[in-house]
Order: C-alpha cells, then structure tokens, then sequence
C-alpha cells in the first residue's frame, strides 16, 4: 500500500515535492531496521533538506499539534513540562515556544536530528533514545506528551501507548499526530491502535478529549490529532 501511495503521489507532483516525498518515503517505507531508520533521519539532518521537504507548504504535523496543546494549556504555560517524542530537528517545539510554553525536553533515537534540535535552542534536556518501555524516566515526569511524525511504518508500535501514559501525570495530555491512512494500512496500527486506545479508556487510565481531523496533513493527505487526558 505505501509503495502504491508513493507512486500515485510523485507522479502527479512537481519536481520539488516529488523529491521531499521521496525523502520521507524512504524513513516510512517499512524496509529498515529501527537503527537504519534512525541512520537515515541523521543523514537526512545533516543534508540540510529535513526542514525543507518538511516544511509548512507540505506538512502540517507541527502547528497542528501545538495549537492543539495551547488549546488545552491556556495558562501558566512557562511551566507546563512536555516530553517531545520523535522530536526530530524539533520543528514542534519551536511551535510551542512561539506560544509561550518554556519548558520542553526531547526524545529522539537518532543523534543527527537531535544536533539539529538542540541548536534551536528551545530544548532543556534531551534524550537519544528509542521509545520504548520502561524508559529511564521516572513516572508522572511531564505535564504533556506530544508526538509527531513518530507513528508509521518501522516507528513507533501501538503498544507504546502504555510508556506514554506512564510518563504523563494525572490530568495531562498525550497529544498524537499522525496520518490518517496509516490507521487503515500500517500493520502495527490497523485495527490495533484506536482499539487499543479504546480499551485504555474503559480500562480508566485515559480518556479522549478530542480527535480531530486535518485536511491537507502531510503532502495533500490528512491527518488525526489525537488528544488523550490521563487519569
């Protein structure tokens, strides 16, 4: 299914867009062990282009998660702690300092990109570290969890769900941005992850607070920012 995405997509798109979706392609293509993925995304940094192919006239991950978090945090935001998983060149923690919020750590197993994220300078701490559970990050450490660009093909499984809700303190948020296809054809989601959340939520340990729907997401498809209040 992505290798048919794929070809639809550069088929119709200019020289420019058919090279950045060609770039993100090659990290989502399911192919690559989590080290290659993560090889790959430092490459990718150091080339220059990330935040170029990445940019808001293709990508919408970002703005759309910050808004979504300063829509929950209306207050006090200089305080509000957020871990930022995925961070990448940390393009969703330059959206939340624009809106106030100080202080931010980030997450990300590949040390190109978190070079690029900490010359941003928005960051407090940051972690080279895959995802996973029983991270070396005591419980109820963060106010907020955000993440963007971390769910697809060879990224993070449904199951990491669990370490996010054990992060994240009673009353926060777990804010997750994604595209929408992926929850119909990525094996790790289909059927898997929205089943998942739901049961976390009967089970007592979080509940939605919003699902939105995002035209025009990533590359003229759309997306879901998922909103999750922990309990």
């Amino acid at each position: 299914m992505a290798d048919i995405t794929y070809q639809n997509y550069v088929r119709n798109a200019s020289r420019e867009d058919a090279e950045a979706y060609h770039s993100n392609f090659q990290a989502f293509k399911g192919e690559l062990t989590p080290q290659q993925i993560a090889d790959y995304y430092s490459q990718w940094g150091a080339s220059g282009k990330y935040d170029i192919h990445l940019g808001m006239s293709r990508y919408l991950g970002p703005i759309q998660a910050a808004r979504a978090i300063g829509e929950y945090f209306v207050s006090n935001r200089e305080n509000v702690r957020i871990l930022d998983v995925a961070a990448g060149t940390g393009k969703v923690g330059q959206e939340l300092r624009h809106l106030g919020f100080r202080n931010l750590d980030a997450l990300d197993p590949s040390e190109g990109m978190l070079k690029k994220a900490k010359e941003r300078g928005v960051y407090n701490q940051t972690f080279q570290l895959y995802f996973e559970m029983n991270l070396p990050i005591p419980d109820d450490s963060y106010d907020c969890l955000v993440v963007v660009g971390g769910m697809g093909e060879g990224h993070l499984p449904a199951e990491s769900v669990h370490e996010m809700i054990r992060l994240v303190k009673p009353g926060g948020l777990v804010c997750i941005a994604m595209r929408e296809e992926y929850l119909q054809y990525v094996e790790a989601y289909k059927d898997k992850l929205q089943p998942l959340m739901e049961n976390l939520e009967r089970e007592g340990k979080w509940h939605q607070h919003k699902k939105e729907y995002v035209p025009n997401y990533a590359f003229g498809k759309d997306g879901t920012v998922f909103q999750y209040v922990i309990h």
